[in-house]
């Protein structure tokens, strides 16, 4: 008779990409440019920093435009 561990080794072993899909596991192919890609990221928080201030300036802007227009009406 087959042992309860062999019998789960061979299930998982067929199983294994609908397992690491399911749960969202990571796989050693996806981590091999992990530095690489959290440097990149590392890199592009100045520029999303700059973005969201410049952003944040223009909608004050077009909402005291708007303020000033729903005065007038």
């Amino acid at each position: 008779m087959i042992g309860m561990n062999t019998y789960l080794d061979a299930y998982v072993d067929r199983r294994m990409k609908n397992i690491v899909d399911e749960w969202d596991l990571s796989t050693g192919a996806d981590l091999t440019d992990f530095v690489d890609r959290l440097d990149a990221l590392e890199q592009e928080i100045p520029r999303m920093k700059a973005f969201e201030h410049a952003a944040s300036d223009k909608l004050t802007g077009l909402e005291s435009r708007a303020r000033k227009l729903k005065g007038r009406i």
